[in-house]
């Protein structure tokens, strides 16, 4: 059965489709617990804090400010559906490293959501040309079940590294396993090696 699960694809597609994946049109909606609001909340803020030479606290107007720039990229779900070309709007990563500048300690980053979800990635992972802070998706403000009003997008890694419900990236010295990571998920999430658990 599953050398059907990608039928209709083209050869191209298919190449972008990592081991054990398969091609969803939709985009399914999972993560922990109730989505936490609807709207933006009064107070909302985001920062970007530890090992860096220029913290940031930035409220929601300040957010949208900033630089944005749009990615096309392809996504891919521990739970084995990958969905191509979607399209993102938000604040380039690239940007948000050159303005806090990390120090030469900082090891990893802690990437800090709502309801206490963490997940942590290695600064480098963060260098991805399509690494961004997410707030649109396919030409629409990001819903809420999808982690409005902001996301973390990294799109190299399985998606639970991109954590929805965004409010602060720390840069630490060592490396902290996040929720998923705790609960034996792998700590690198590469889904071309089928990284999906530490066992």
């Amino acid at each position: 059965m599953g050398i059907f699960r990608n039928r209709g694809l083209t050869d191209e597609q298919k190449r972008r489709i990592p081991p054990g994946q398969h091609h969803v049109s939709d985009f399914p909606v999972l993560h922990v617990g109730e989505v936490p609001y609807t709207e933006v909340p009064p107070g909302w803020d985001l920062r970007v804090y530890g090992r860096v030479a220029s913290p940031l606290r930035l409220d929601h107007a300040e957010l949208r400010a900033l630089p944005s720039a749009g990615v096309v990229c392809d996504i891919h779900c521990v739970t084995s559906w990958s969905k191509l070309d979607t399209r993102w709007e938000g604040v380039p990563m690239s940007w948000v490293l050159e303005a806090v500048q990390p120090q030469p300690t900082a090891t990893h980053v802690i990437a800090h959501a709502e309801e206490g979800f963490t997940a942590n990635v290695p600064v480098e992972a963060l260098h991805d040309p399509n690494a961004m802070l997410a707030y649109r998706y396919d030409g629409a403000e990001l819903a809420p079940e999808h982690g409005g009003p902001l996301r973390l997008l990294l799109p190299r890694l399985y998606l639970w590294k991109s954590a929805k419900w965004l409010r602060a990236l720390e840069f630490v010295d060592a490396d902290a396993p996040g929720y998923w990571e705790r609960l034996g998920y792998s700590n690198t999430a590469d889904p071309w090696k089928e990284e999906r658990y530490a066992f």
